[in-house]
């Protein structure tokens, strides 16, 4: 238990006394999954086991070069073998502190949820009594100190990792009332705004949609993210994860949209495509859902660890360098100046407080849009964007003066007031399923979700692990991460139903805002989650979202997908980022992500050729001329489409390396997830992922989707 135990004094150390130290050992779970005291400096804000060690004495004997790490490594005089311990937490193994650091005390960072009490020298639950006494009172011979779930791991507000006996505000099971679980849910969702309105302002358009029906798709995407959710947190992985739209659904939505046979459609393409859109995810979604509750992921998760995980994420970012900027500059001097605002909100201001809260790295994304579009509003209302005598309805090939072809891109793209969205919105409206119309299946688009929807699963799997090191007691157990991917399939068919465009998972922000706001209650995502489903029903909030200028939409899609990369090679830390194995795999594998859809995507165009969508779309429209062409145009579609696809090419190539090429489970930073028996022992863990409502106990019997 507690070292500040009133009641007993603490055990005689070293004379004279070793300095105190902030820094502290990882938890053993943590330790097992790469997290390793010899890389120093800030990590990533979602890194919340990585904790700096005091250095160690210059004396250094038998030391030799370590080539793969970068340093020197000791060979120090080993003491004589101890008794194993017993295990924890389902590890098989507790962490031995370092010589130098054998009397620091070991800090809890909440109460023990297991039932256990702080007074009195009491055994802790694995028959030690307090300050490291044995069974009988009797101090243990070797110095061994058993790292609990309960020590603190503390993030900064930056979100950086550092060595204090700070904690989180509110953990997972944390309900501190109402007002604060109100305050910081609405907190939660308004800093990864972005994420959950940014995708229909894309995909509509480009579905020949009007601005009412990006209203309308807005506002389903709200409904539908608030009620998967609390799916999600309840009867998922039950981790506070939000659920939305992700930006791995977003290439293959687009891919889809230009196939060859839309290009010629008369009368409301929107509606057509969407449909066939449906159609493709509840298939793809129906997969996942086996994937997940068939046991099969637990067979798959041996495949997927951080040197997988860190090439995909990132290439889903990086595959849409084409489509950003060339939009941002339609209008450069509201584009950059949003991007750069929103860079130095979240960068060089991010460590003012008010009131306690850092406001600007929190809400880099808000606020930077609404100072942007406050802005542009005043140009426009003080007449910068008004030509007269010109009509921006007008084709530009059709314009006869030069002074109004000249400004015709700076009216359009410029001014706030070319959507009518807000005004014919109505005050409310209840989004139903098959609003659209009923979903039209077709096989070799709905192969390519499928494919899809495995990559969404690999970017859960890396957001379950990392938001179980900051939230949670302890790290899922494979069950667990089956029944959450097989309730994220269930929440896509959701999705499919009622008509978003996309499928539904986790989205990957989560980690860095639950890092940042310190902020990993249920109940806070939860309640969160139902203020969501309430703001989908009032149509003018569709309608508000829907009436951001293109340019803006586009300038905050630079810096998400620029986020989303960053988060994506954060996962690395897992892993021996020095290793050159993984330094070749990583490479490699963004190398071809980029390099090989760039073949299928060129594949047959001349520069001559005259394509019939916009320049930033031209990617998506490889089934059209890509280089499989046999007798089997289905097929052709599967693979040339499928291929020019960058975070597949990253994925395949990660995972064929990674699980091929020779390294230590330490090096390849192999994820460590909870053992079935051992968790159900751990009282905290179980209250952590056990389903509500006695569910657990009705679904004992099937050992591959939870406890």
């Amino acid at each position: 238990m507690s070292n500040s135990d009133p009641k007993v004094g603490p055990k005689p150390g070293q004379w004279p006394p070793a300095p105190e130290s902030a820094a502290m050992p990882p938890s053993s779970w943590a330790k097992r999954t790469g997290f390793k005291p010899k890389f120093s400096g800030e990590t990533n804000a979602s890194d919340s086991g990585q904790i700096s060690l005091p250095p160690r004495p210059k004396e250094q004997k038998n030391s030799q070069p370590d080539v793969e790490a970068g340093r020197v490594r000791e060979t120090l005089p080993q003491p004589p073998p101890a008794p194993p311990p017993a295990a924890v937490n389902g590890t098989d193994k507790a962490v031995v502190v370092p010589a130098e650091n054998k009397d620091q005390k070991v800090v809890k960072r909440r109460r023990d949820s297991d039932g256990g009490s702080g007074g009195g020298a009491k055994k802790d639950g694995l028959g030690h009594g307090a300050n490291g006494a044995g069974p009988n009172g009797v101090p243990e011979g070797p110095r061994r100190a058993v790292v609990r779930n309960e020590e603190v791991i503390d993030v900064e507000d930056d979100g950086f990792v550092r060595g204090r006996h700070t904690h989180m505000k509110y953990e997972l099971r944390d309900t501190p009332g109402l007002v604060p679980i109100g305050l910081y849910g609405f907190q939660h969702y308004l800093s990864i705004l972005g994420s959950l309105i940014l995708i229909p302002l894309v995909i509509v358009p480009a579905m020949g949609g009007t601005h009412e029906d990006t209203s309308m798709v807005v506002s389903t995407v709200l409904f539908v993210s608030g009620v998967t959710t609390l799916l999600h947190t309840s009867f998922g992985s039950r981790l506070p994860l939000i659920q939305g739209p992700s930006f791995v659904y977003l290439a293959p939505a687009l891919a889809i949209i230009n196939s060859p046979e839309f290009q010629g459609l008369n009368g409301n393409n929107f509606k057509h495509i969407m449909k066939e859109l449906q159609g493709a995810i509840i298939i793809a979604s129906a997969f996942q859902t086996i994937l997940g509750y068939s046991g099969l992921m637990s067979v798959f998760l041996r495949l997927i660890n951080p040197v997988v995980v860190a090439p995909t994420l990132a290439a889903v970012g990086l595959s849409f360098y084409s489509y950003g900027f060339p939009r941002v500059g339609t209008c450069l001097e509201i584009g950059v100046v949003q991007i750069l605002l929103v860079i130095m909100f979240s960068l060089y201001l991010r460590k003012i407080s008010v009131f306690g809260h850092r406001i600007f790295l929190i809400y880099a994304v808000p606020l930077g849009l609404a100072i942007t579009w406050v802005a542009a509003f005043l140009l426009t209302e003080a007449g910068v964007y008004s030509y007269k005598g010109c009509d921006v309805n007008v084709p530009a090939s059709n314009i006869i003066s030069d002074h109004c072809r000249k400004h015709v891109s700076s009216m359009k793209h410029c001014r706030v007031d070319t959507s009518h969205a807000l005004k014919s919105s109505p005050w409310f409206r209840f989004p139903y399923p098959l609003q659209w119309g009923t979903p039209v299946f077709e096989w070799k688009m709905a192969l390519v979700m499928c494919a899809v929807s495995i990559i969404s699963s690999v970017d859960s799997v890396g957001s379950y692990h990392a938001s179980s090191l900051l939230a949670a007691s302890g790290p899922p157990t494979p069950g667990v991460v089956s029944r959450g991917i097989g309730l994220e399939g269930l929440c896509s068919v959701l999705a499919g139903l009622w008509g978003t465009g996309t499928g539904s998972t986790t989205l990957t922000e989560n980690v860095h805002t639950i890092a940042v706001t310190k902020m990993g209650s249920r109940r806070a995502v939860e309640l969160g989650a139902c203020a969501l489903i309430l703001l989908s029903l009032i149509g003018k909030v569709g309608g508000f979202i829907a009436s951001i200028p293109e340019v803006m939409v586009a300038a905050l899609l630079c810096f998400m997908w620029a986020m989303l990369s960053a988060l994506g090679l954060s996962n690395l830390r897992y892993s021996e980022a020095g290793s050159s194995r993984n330094i070749i795999i990583v490479g490699l594998s963004l190398f071809f992500s980029l390099s090989v859809p760039e073949y299928f995507q060129q594949y047959g165009i001349s520069p001559n050729t005259n394509l019939s969508v916009p320049s930033y779309l031209h990617p998506y429209i490889v089934a059209s001329h890509g280089p499989f062409r046999s007798k089997y145009e289905g097929l052709n579609y599967f693979l040339n489409t499928l291929l020019s696809l960058n975070m597949v090419i990253a994925f395949l190539v990660a995972v064929t390396l990674d699980n091929t090429v020779p390294g230590s489970q330490q090096e390849r930073g192999v994820y460590v997830w909870s053992e079935t028996e051992a968790a159900r022992r751990e009282p905290a863990i179980t209250k952590d992922y056990e389903l509500p409502f006695r569910v657990s106990r009705i679904l004992r019997w099937v050992k591959w989707v939870g406890f």
